[in-house]
């Protein structure tokens, strides 16, 4: 009898842990369903932490810049030529997922951070590094180009919307060759001193070593998990990337091979920070860094005779009293009162002009002027709005009364407005109304003309011609009604000018720099940028560098 009673009462019991489990799992959260969802379907490519693997990392930081219906849509369909499937039982491919389970997909992925923040240490670097060997050793050697273009007119084209790289002949206007890339480039690429390679950074931390001549990748290395750019030093010896995650920069040689990681942290070994940016001073042989959470603004020298770096307070430096550290690669702080965000550099390479964010409760930015040989801000700019700075241009002007001066201008992401700032008083000259507000500013020393976009507002469909001499608008150009029309860039001499039909069918639009005519345009897929050899590795008047 009391078999039978032992085994009643554990089939009472099984039958009670079978529904606390049911009911465990009616009530299991949307967040829990979601990443189970993950880790069934997605993990094995992205990887279990969401870091990335065969596919791109999915954190919500690598991500902001994805609009989330193109989310939905890439869940849902898959992604054309890659091996990312569609998951919607209602998509082409008839995958697993229901509607409500493809948003809760997508929504996890962009908006639910990782727990613990994911780590990538110098281990985690050097174990990535690809190299080609073939094309390594081919990139040794002198070589020319295996195309029949000019070399310095070639154009550099992302196309963000099925993540490919078109090199455009910029006197034929053809496409000489397509490639795939890493997954959602940023920051725009950078080149070496002869133009013969190229280095591409993506949002979840990787960087590409393309030669442009031979058409191969030589090397990639993955230098953190979400990275805002990379700066290749003057010399061709170095490059140096900016993350925001983990926060640091990181220092490699020419082919990629990892030299030192520089932890974001604030003097003294307080606050931890992101990077914001990290850009060349090739006349100073020195990285620039701004940091986003600490107001301070770095210069790393690659100048092998760099003056040592002394800590703290020394009583007189040419005693050589205290602890120096050798100047090559060591930090030399500037201290703000508010962190950059970006910034760009007058001609001289003597002042670093940026914006910070908008303090609590304001909507409005500071700009403000750092020089760079005193390490201290000497100006804070009057400018409204969110002037974007890191987008800034400039030119020589010559005033009412004849005489000229030097003159830097900022497109502005809140209002439709670019500001002109004289770089003698440091004064605004002149607001020039806009179609709205915009995010790229391009011009040529060649030319009479600057051209400023409206992406960010209603008119994102026309373009601004504005005479630099007499700071007025001199003509507007649309490609397509109601599509994005954004960045423009020169050809080398200055005759023609690109800009980006910012659009999965777009386009790239090419303009006579005089007559604002359209010339011919290339259908291409999203294309967001766009770089012309020449006018980069020559640091051109009107372009960023």
């Amino acid at each position: 009898m009391l078999p039978k009673l032992l085994l009643a009462a554990g089939l009472m019991l099984m039958g009670w842990d079978l529904a606390r489990a049911q009911d465990a799992g009616a009530a299991e959260s949307p967040a829990a369903a979601a990443a189970a969802l993950y880790q069934q379907h997605c993990a094995a490519c992205h990887g279990t932490n969401r870091t990335g693997g065969m596919g791109p990392a999915l954190l919500p930081e690598s991500l902001t810049r994805i609009k989330s219906g193109e989310l939905l849509q890439v869940v849902r369909v898959g992604r054309p030529a890659t091996q990312m499937p569609g998951f919607a039982a209602d998509g082409p491919a008839h995958g697993p997922l229901t509607p409500s389970e493809v948003e809760q997909l997508a929504r996890y992925v962009a908006k639910t951070p990782v727990l613990p923040v994911p780590e990538w240490s110098a281990h985690d670097i050097r174990e990535s590094r690809i190299v080609d060997a073939e094309a390594f050793k081919a990139a040794e050697k002198p070589t020319q180009p295996v195309w029949p273009a000019d070399p310095m007119n070639l154009f550099v084209v992302v196309e963000a919307g099925d993540h490919h790289v078109s090199l455009v002949d910029g006197d034929r206007f053809e496409v000489v060759h397509r490639f795939p890339s890493r997954f959602a480039l940023h920051g725009g690429p950078k080149f070496s001193p002869d133009g013969r390679f190229v280095y591409f950074g993506s949002r979840d931390g990787w960087i590409t070593k393309y030669d442009l001549w031979r058409l191969a990748v030589v090397a990639e290395v993955r230098a953190g998990l979400n990275m805002r750019n990379i700066a290749v030093s003057g010399d061709g010896r170095w490059l140096m990337a900016a993350n925001f995650l983990p926060g640091n920069v990181v220092l490699f040689d020419s082919d990629l091979q990892l030299q030192r990681v520089i932890p974001a942290v604030a003097q003294g070994g307080g606050a931890a920070s992101r990077v914001s940016a990290v850009y060349d001073a090739a006349p100073r042989k020195s990285f620039i860094v701004a940091l986003k959470d600490v107001p301070e603004l770095w210069e790393i020298s690659y100048d092998p005779e760099a003056a040592p770096v002394y800590r703290g307070l020394v009583h007189d430096w040419r005693l050589k009293e205290g602890i120096a550290e050798a100047g090559q690669f060591a930090v030399r702080r500037t201290m703000l009162d508010e962190p950059l965000d970006d910034f760009f550099f007058d001609d001289e390479y003597a002042h670093a002009i940026g914006a910070t964010r908008p303090k609590a409760g304001s909507d409005a930015a500071q700009a403000q002027v750092v020089n760079l040989d005193i390490r201290r801000r000497i100006a804070t700019l009057d400018l409204p709005g969110m002037p974007h700075l890191g987008s800034g241009i400039g030119w020589d002007w010559t005033r009412p009364d004849g005489t000229q001066t030097r003159v830097v201008a900022s497109p502005n992401l809140r209002d439709g407005l670019v500001s002109v700032i004289d770089t003698q008083s440091w004064k605004t000259i002149k607001q020039i109304p806009t179609l709205g507000p915009g995010f790229f500013m391009r011009s040529h020393e060649a030319s009479r003309y600057a051209w400023v976009d409206a992406m960010m507002g209603p008119r994102k469909d026309t373009l601004l011609v504005i005479d630099k001499q007499t700071l007025e608008p001199a003509g507007t150009v649309t490609a397509e009604p109601g599509k994005t029309l954004a960045h423009v860039e020169f050809t080398k001499d200055g005759r023609y000018v690109l800009a980006s039909l910012w659009e999965m069918d777009g386009a790239l639009v090419v303009y006579d720099a005089k007559t604002l005519r359209e010339v011919k345009r290339l259908p291409m897929k999203k294309p967001v940028g766009k770089y012309n050899v020449f006018n980069k590795i020559t640091r051109s008047e009107g372009t960023s560098h």
